[in-house]
């Protein structure tokens, strides 16, 4: 192994750390405190040969000595592993090198002032990590920064941190929101990485807008009762409002103005599963969903506030809004009872029909410990995977297999943290079943962090 010390400091065990305050620096999510290398990584089990390219996962990683006042304000920090050929050639760890992470306060205004921690993705070319208050930073294929990306100047505000590749045109589709006329504008990137397409969305408010989704005809953007709020002094100045409805925005991809629908039971959706046109035209969203009670007992574990549960999901289950533009009407169900969060789905279908979803299943509504979850979306059939005491999964990431023949024909990579052991590993598990494909062994804790990507070769320097 090879090290590349940032802070002359190793590792505190987790089991040093009983006493901090704040529980997203503690267990599952105390932060390390240096930057590492390992080489010719253990497997156990058979990696499927045709998994060629990088696993990578972004979340927050504060400095030491730092305490942030919310878990969404930690210095980025992302993992990587390598695989290649059945071998796992490395792991590595990197800080994204923003001012923010040099100590330049940040203020809403200088957009390159980022945490980067929320997500990484690759399109055109480039490693993007990204934050959705800031301009994305571009990394290397090693986590090396390289700097800030502006899309050669076209992007003039903030991007999300949730962009939707349309897995048919290979065009990226993003947004920024602000708190600040104009509140949204949105965005699409072509496949080289160009943006082609820019536009503000016209009524939509100062709510906190993390994620959207896209079908094959429209887009479907989220004005939530979490609006903009200067008495909020937690370091997300946002707070749930009960006179501000859930919205729904669907603007038309080929081009017009959004039409907003308000849906009759307020909610707050954080990450969308997916969304596609139905045979009836009507817009289908589904997406674990947070009621007020659900979202301030989540918000209280993000700023640490007196009172915080468990983990960093509190009563956020699957539900369903189908939206029919002939009624202008919205309606919605629940479709599992689950504690669940950090939803994904073959990216294949991004926009489309789809049958499976997958995320992390959260101690409450029956379950104890944390779960691998998939749903069968038409059925409502659910499998779980336990990891067991003292580990928690990561958010399941879909690879397919070579030749797949279904939608749930490939892999779902994990980090799984496990404090029992001070450690983590990577899971390969059958997307078909949640049975353990193989195991790579990390040469450290990862912390539990918030999103990422594989991303194969194929179409990329290897």
């Amino acid at each position: 192994m090879t090290m590349n010390l940032a802070q002359p400091t190793s590792d505190l065990p987790t089991s040093a750390r009983p006493t901090l305050a704040k529980p997203y620096i503690a267990g599952h999510f105390a932060p390390v405190t240096d930057e590492i290398t390992g080489h010719g990584l253990t497997v156990r089990g058979t990696l499927p040969p045709e998994l060629n390219g990088r696993y990578f996962r972004n979340g927050h990683n504060p400095k030491p000595g730092i305490t942030p006042s919310h878990w969404f304000r930690g210095e980025g920090m992302i993992h990587g592993i390598r695989l290649k050929d059945g071998r796992a050639e490395w792991y590595r760890n990197r800080w994204v090198r923003t001012p923010f992470l040099e100590g330049v306060p940040f203020t809403g205004t200088e957009l390159d002032v980022s945490a980067a921690a929320t997500n990484i993705i690759f399109h055109g070319g480039r490693y993007l990590a990204l934050q959705e208050a800031n301009l994305p930073y571009e990394v290397s294929a090693e986590l090396e920064t390289i700097g800030v990306h502006d899309f050669g100047g076209k992007l003039t505000g903030a991007m999300t941190a949730h962009p939707k590749e349309d897995p048919v045109t290979g065009e990226l589709h993003f947004f920024g929101y602000s708190p600040f006329p104009p509140h949204l504008t949105y965005y699409v990137a072509d496949a080289s990485g160009a943006v082609v397409r820019s536009q503000v969305v016209e009524g939509a408010g100062p709510s906190l807008m993390h994620d959207f989704a896209i079908t094959r005809e429209h887009v479907v953007f989220i004005d939530s009762p979490v609006v903009f709020d200067h008495a909020e002094h937690s370091g997300i100045p946002y707070r749930w409002h009960d006179d501000v409805p859930l919205r729904l925005g669907v603007l038309p991809r080929a081009g017009g103005p959004v039409r907003w629908f308000e849906v009759p039971d307020q909610a707050a959706l954080l990450h969308v599963s997916n969304a596609y046109t139905d045979a009836r035209g009507r817009i289908v969203l589904e997406a674990p969903g947070f009621d007020r009670s659900a979202w301030e007992s989540s918000w209280k574990w993000w700023v640490g506030a007196p009172g915080f549960g468990s983990s960093p999901a509190t009563g956020s289950t699957f539900q369903r809004w189908v939206v029919d533009p002939a009624t202008g009407k919205v309606t919605s169900e629940p479709l599992n009872g689950l504690v669940t969060e950090f939803p994904s789905i073959n990216d294949a279908h991004t926009g489309s029909d789809y049958r499976y979803s997958y995320a992390i299943g959260f101690p409450g509504a029956g379950l104890s410990g944390y779960h691998t979850v998939k749903f069968d979306n038409r059925t409502g059939r659910e499998l779980l995977l336990a990891h067991g005491a003292g580990r928690m999964p990561g958010e399941a990431v879909f690879a397919p297999a070579e030749g797949a023949t279904s939608e749930d024909d490939g892999y779902l990579l994990t980090l799984v943290s496990d404090l029992t052991t001070d450690s983590s590993e990577l899971l390969v598990l059958n997307a078909g079943d949640l049975s353990t494909v193989a195991v790579v062994e990390l040469p450290r804790r990862v912390p539990a962090g918030i999103h990422g990507h594989w991303i194969p070769d194929t179409g990329q320097s290897a």
